[in-house]
């Protein structure tokens, strides 16, 4: 079906995201998946965020996680570069995000229409490639 997930040790079902979804990447020496759900939990504990989407972009050749931030409803941010400095400090503290230190703030994700919650992350993808300045 797609979907990824994995039972722990008291027999619990985590969801972790669609496969698809999924980032292969190589943080410094070691190689790291990172998955959309566990990910994007993690940062839309941020008080000024709505939501996240990790997408999959190219930097130098290599695949890299990268995540689209939605700013909460009147949120202005004049700072992104210390909002980025949070996100990634929030990154580090997690196993399942730690490297992810690439971010970029788009006006309003491309989802279903049918159902709101459905991102486009594709779309996110592309649009982060040819915004993301390395």
């Amino acid at each position: 079906m797609g979907d990824l997930g994995y039972l722990d040790p008291q027999g619990r079902l985590w969801m972790c995201g669609r496969k698809a979804h999924r980032v292969d990447a190589q943080i410094n020496t070691r190689k790291q998946r990172y998955f959309s759900i566990p990910c994007e939990r993690i940062f839309n504990t941020h008080p000024i965020i709505k939501r996240s989407a990790l997408v999959g972009i190219t930097v130098k050749g290599q695949p890299t996680p990268l995540v689209c931030i939605e700013l909460k409803q009147g949120v202005n941010c004049n700072e992104s570069a210390k909002l980025y400095a949070e996100l990634t400090a929030l990154a580090e503290r997690y196993p399942q995000t730690q490297g992810i230190s690439r971010f970029l703030i788009h006006p309003d994700f491309p989802v279903d229409i049918r159902h709101n919650a459905k991102i486009f992350r594709e779309k996110l993808a592309v649009w982060a490639q040819k915004t993301h300045k390395e």
